[in-house]
């Protein structure tokens, strides 16, 4: 099951410190809803485990996160894939970092989600508001951390 997501958050804090935080992997992680734990390999590499429930199946999930930020064109992508429970997922987002004007900043972003195992079968609402808090979640709390000065 192939799904797709987008979306933007509105954050009151220059480009800068935005940009600083999204290529943090602890800080990144931790943004992650239902975040358990977070271990950081090195400055683009992170592991995650997550409470995930679809349905009638829950459990936690291990992830392997890869950060690709690249300055240039400020765009931060990240390669997630892990699973549990005998199922599957990889997950690609993306965010374009754009400056707002007045000190704010514009996190575009987009992501899609990729399932197999149990938790494809499930059925595709379910897993599809699933994957869209997963990402959507993500983006929003980074949002939320850079505003209440977590950052």
């Amino acid at each position: 099951m192939n799904l797709q997501y987008n979306g933007e958050e509105q954050i009151p804090a220059g480009v800068d410190k935005v940009w600083s935080f999204v290529t943090d992997p602890e800080k990144v992680g931790r943004c992650f809803p239902e975040v358990v734990d977070v271990a950081v390999q090195d400055p683009t590499h992170f592991d995650a485990v997550v409470k995930v429930g679809v349905g009638p199946v829950s459990g936690k999930f291990k992830l392997k996160v890869e950060l690709m930020p690249d300055a240039e064109k400020r765009r931060l992508d990240m390669k997630i894939s892990g699973g549990g429970f005998g199922s599957a997922v990889d997950l690609t987002a993306g965010a374009d970092i754009i400056e707002g004007g007045a000190g704010a900043t514009t996190l575009k972003w987009n992501g899609q989600a990729v399932a197999r195992g149990p938790i494809a079968s499930v059925g595709g609402r379910v897993l599809d508001a699933q994957a869209q808090k997963l990402i959507g979640q993500a983006f929003a709390t980074v949002r939320e951390r850079l505003t209440t000065g977590f950052g």
